[in-house]
């Protein structure tokens, strides 16, 4: 006898596997009470188990022993796996505690709704990409952004209406004032609201949509980016002024354009694009499209790269002699 097959015996005592082994249906049992069969033939045995109200009698409950024994089967087809591995403690701690049936329950359930979403956020997290972890709270703003913008940004952290709402951010700032790292703190704080994102660098973007193009499948290309309600692109710039890599990049602006957001860093203002796009329609097109629900944050001052070599090369000719 399979596991399914004890599990479902202990609790059904009458119930019976078919003798046929042809899949059909599974045969009526010969118990008093009698079933009806309520699935075609399933390796899951609880699929095809015979049809019983919602309440259960006593005489129907198997003893501890056995209720016991059968447990962890019982979680894991249910797919618990929190509860399959802590219920017995818990049960431990109900029993010393003294417990009310429903303290337990809801203790069960606690730890697997919140194992569930800790193996949640951890997909959300893997399947963003991100190239490496910030938090908007470890960024120096102080003399670089606005204090309204920088309140505008932490807004945006701690709640994802705008992204119901279709709405974008564009960041701007010349290379290593840390709009990535802003872009970044953005993205996990969002993932942390169980938000899916997606982190891409612009270049690497628009090659996987030429291909797609390529392959004329650009239409489904850009249908499953729609499973990210944010799109990161860093560094807009970098795109070369290709009429083939900029009109994918337009036609993804213009598919997201309120109904997806985008996050974009870019180290040229709007003046400069468009040495991105070919033509200064499609130009102020996209601008247009991007501009219309949006927070524009300019982030100012020197280099951190930069800054941070200079007190190096200074550290190191005070420790020479």
């Amino acid at each position: 006898m399979c596991s399914s097959d004890l599990v479902t015996s202990l609790f059904w005592p009458g119930w019976k596997r078919p003798t046929n082994g042809r899949g059909c249906r599974w045969r009526r049992c010969s118990n008093a009470s009698g079933c009806r069969p309520i699935a075609r033939c399933h390796p899951n045995a609880f699929l095809n188990t015979p049809c019983r109200s919602m309440t259960t009698s006593s005489s129907s409950v198997p003893r501890p022993q056995a209720a016991e024994a059968a447990l962890p089967m019982l979680l894991r087809l249910l797919r618990m796996a929190r509860m399959r591995s802590h219920w017995q403690s818990i049960a431990s701690q109900a029993e010393a505690e003294g417990w009310s049936h429903s303290q337990f329950l809801y203790a069960l359930c606690e730890q697997e709704v919140e194992q569930r979403q800790q193996a949640r956020q951890q997909r959300l997290l893997r399947a963003a990409q991100l190239p490496w972890s910030k938090a908007l709270a470890d960024y120096d703003h102080s003399g670089r952004i606005e204090a309204a913008k920088w309140q505008e940004l932490e807004g945006l952290t701690h709640q994802s209406e705008w992204l119901q709402r279709g709405e974008n951010v564009l960041l701007f700032g010349p290379s290593g004032v840390g709009k990535t790292h802003l872009a970044i703190g953005i993205v996990l704080a969002q993932i942390g609201l169980d938000q899916p994102c997606r982190f891409y660098p612009a270049t690497a973007l628009v090659q996987e949509l030429q291909k797609a193009r390529a392959d004329y499948s650009l239409p489904q290309a850009l249908e499953r980016l729609d499973r990210y309600p944010l799109l990161l692109i860093d560094d807009i710039g970098y795109v070369q002024r290709d009429e083939q890599e900029s009109s994918v990049l337009f036609e993804l602006i213009c598919h997201r354009y309120e109904r997806r957001s985008l996050l974009i860093t870019a180290n040229q203002p709007f003046t400069a694009w468009d040495e991105i796009f070919p033509s200064s329609s499609m130009t102020v097109a996209a601008v247009d499209r991007l501009v219309h629900h949006c927070h524009i944050v300019e982030i100012s001052g020197d280099s951190h790269r930069r800054a941070q070599a200079s007190r190096r090369s200074g550290d190191q000719q005070l420790k020479q002699p």
